[in-house]
């Protein structure tokens, strides 16, 4: 008999157009009766490019000598909140690399002035930090958490992560931590890392489902030059076909196949997402996503916030018309509230 893992891997090797288009209907399908019609806008802040990490894939990795660092005031981010606002969205996003160097209570403080000022659901994306750091900012009314575990694969986790020794399971456990919290809670994988089989991102969308998770952030690899990961040959994909390509079809497939998987979650068109195909943002919304996730960041900064390369980061000017250009598009409208997952039956 066919396991769940089986059947998930099919999906993700097939390739017969008419069946991927049979797939892409059952994914709009599944979105259109779990979740309400309308596309939620969250408005990411990306306050700090500070990083002590050395993650081999990311452009912010401390090791990068080459990237100027920044890490904007209470002020600048509390005018990124008011163009959120402004602009009708209901939540915004604070996320940084793991900038150590910035206090729990100054997030905090972020986080109250926010809440106290605007009707915003707020979310938090700064990486693993002490449990007392989670508590207090769910004290100061932090509503989401995202931390993504990037690949179920321990060993490709490890490349990933070679200087950090609590490995992929501590990040599993801190995503059980957030939810007994009281926080909604996401996470997310990238799509063709290099050594990425595809079993193991079969694994991926079985963990999403386990975990539960609220909201699932899915986006293909972009090598970055001045990471390990991204000087090694780009063609990888061409060399071993039990490699999962990094292509705009296959991050798609994997969007489609969790939406059927998790029918409840909020599922975003990522930036990498939007990044693989100048057309992502409605295919996206037509292939299970609900959400995107707008940079609210200034210019100044977001030039800098260089996790991989893309031109649509460094756009100044009319991204927010282009997403609700797409939004409308797609046959959808923009979404009012915070936006949070709707469960239409209990968690067995």
């Amino acid at each position: 008999m066919r396991t769940k893992k089986d059947m998930i891997g099919s999906w993700l090797l097939e390739d017969n157009r008419h069946h991927l288009e049979s797939l892409w209907k059952q994914a709009d399908d599944i979105r259109r009766e779990s979740t309400e019609s309308a596309v939620h806008l969250r408005g990411l802040i990306e306050f700090s490019n500070e990083c002590v990490r050395s993650c081999t894939y990311c452009g912010l990795r401390c090791q990068n000598r080459c990237l100027p660092r920044y890490r904007m005031t209470l002020p600048h981010i509390m005018a990124c909140a008011e163009i959120a606002h402004a602009k009708g969205y209901g939540s915004v996003v604070l996320q940084s690399g793991e900038d150590q160097r910035v206090s729990a209570e100054w997030i905090g403080e972020i986080i109250r002035q926010i809440k106290d000022t605007y009707p915003l659901a707020v979310t938090l994306s700064v990486g693993e930090r002490p449990v007392e750091d989670y508590r207090l900012w769910r004290e100061k009314g932090a509503d989401r958490y995202l931390l993504r575990f990037e690949t179920s694969d321990d060993t490709l986790y490890r490349r990933l992560h070679p200087h950090d020794r609590s490995g992929l399971r501590r990040r599993i456990e801190l995503l059980h931590v957030l939810r007994a919290l009281g926080y909604e809670i996401g996470s997310g994988n990238i799509v063709g890392l290099p050594g990425q089989s595809f079993m193991s991102l079969a694994e991926d969308i079985l963990i999403f489902s386990s975990l539960d998770l609220d909201m699932i952030g899915i986006g293909p690899y972009i090598p970055h030059p001045d990471t390990p990961l991204g000087r090694e040959d780009i063609d990888f994909c061409q060399k071993d076909n039990r490699q999962v390509p990094n292509s705009d079809i296959m991050a798609r497939k994997v969007l489609a196949i969790t939406r059927l998987v998790c029918p409840e979650a909020n599922i975003p068109v990522t930036t990498a997402f939007a990044t693989a195909n100048t057309n992502g943002y409605e295919i996206g919304l037509h292939t299970g996503a609900n959400v995107i996730m707008p940079a609210l960041t200034p210019p100044d900064y977001r030039k800098l916030y260089d996790i991989y390369p893309s031109p649509a980061r460094k756009m100044e000017e009319g991204v927010h018309e282009r997403i609700m250009t797409a939004i409308y598009a797609a046959g959808r409208k923009p979404g009012c509230g915070p936006g949070n997952r709707s469960r239409k039956s209990a968690v067995q």
